[in-house]
């Protein structure tokens, strides 16, 4: 996964990026929230780990101009800081944070939360597909799905999502094809 880090103690960034990087992800570090944000306006990046307090731009102002771009491909944010208790985890999130994990922190613990982070943001892709265009069959109805198999729409559906069909006639089709059948059983 593609990982923004936003850190500005060299330590602490190399660190990280270490960890990441043997874990197979693909890693770029700032120093600093406006260095992360220049890169992020420029190219998305899925999850970004930025620390809360930094020059130039902090981790909270990072988090809202984050939030402010409303862009169609969500961005996970973990907050890292030296800061604890209730007050500071709220204001985090209230920031736009998504997860908070206080350093020193455990490399166990935040590769599960990183875990956590690739089920929500694969989960945001598979809504984000439903949501977009499919090709379907101006004729049949059918939908092409992700293997370039044809099917049926309510299959396709039932298979994507929670919903369940009932099958019935609008008044304009049970005139069309209904009732002259009907007629000709008389």
């Amino acid at each position: 996964m593609k990982i923004l880090i936003a850190e500005d103690d060299l330590v602490s960034r190399i660190v990280l990026s270490e960890l990441l990087n043997k874990h197979g992800h693909d890693v770029t570090a700032v120093e600093n929230g406006r260095l992360a944000w220049d890169l992020y306006s420029k190219q998305h990046a899925p999850l970004l780990i930025s620390d809360w307090m930094m020059p130039e731009m902090d981790g909270l102002e990072l988090c809202r101009k984050v939030r402010a771009e409303k862009r169609s491909s969500y961005t996970y944010i973990i907050l890292l800081t030296a800061l604890s208790g209730k007050a500071n985890y709220l204001e985090g999130m209230e920031a736009g944070a998504d997860d908070f994990v206080v350093k020193p922190f455990d490399a166990d613990e935040l590769q599960a939360r990183l875990r956590v982070a690739e089920r929500i943001l694969t989960l945001q892709q598979e809504v984000r597909q439903l949501r977009g265009l499919l090709p379907i069959c101006s004729y049949c109805k059918k939908i092409r799905d992700d293997r370039n198999i044809w099917t049926q729409l309510e299959q396709y559906v039932t298979e994507h999502s929670e919903v369940l069909f009932s099958h019935s006639l609008c008044p304009e089709c049970y005139d069309k094809e209904m009732k002259p059948q009907l007629d000709k059983l008389k």
